[in-house]
């Protein structure tokens, strides 16, 4: 499954819980789908917090899916092509060096 694909999946979860919705008690904006995915990625943190090893693999899957879906949702709404967005990025840092490396 690609990524238009997977965007197209979860609009139809959005559709149908209508969020899409004018007096939707969450309204798919950017602002609220920015502040949504910082949530959702500071529990990516919790996982590690206080120890370096995984505990629960499943868990951790479950919260990066919840940051896959927003930052989805997020593109999509703000008229990004997430695809084209990661291609260009990807050319561009092949260019940039880190760490004082060639």
């Amino acid at each position: 499954m690609d990524i238009c694909e997977l965007t197209e999946k979860m609009h139809a979860f959005v559709r149908s819980k209508g969020w899409y919705e004018k007096d939707s008690p969450r309204p798919q904006t950017p602002r609220n789908l920015a502040i949504s995915l910082s949530l959702e990625a500071n529990e990516v943190l919790e996982h590690f917090q206080w120890r370096d090893e995984l505990k629960n693999k499943d868990k951790l899957a479950s919260e990066l899916a919840d940051v896959a879906l927003y930052l989805l949702q997020l593109a999509s709404v703000s008229g990004i092509d997430l695809e084209q967005a990661v291609l260009k990025k990807l050319d561009a840092n092949a260019s940039r060096q880190w760490d004082d490396r060639p």
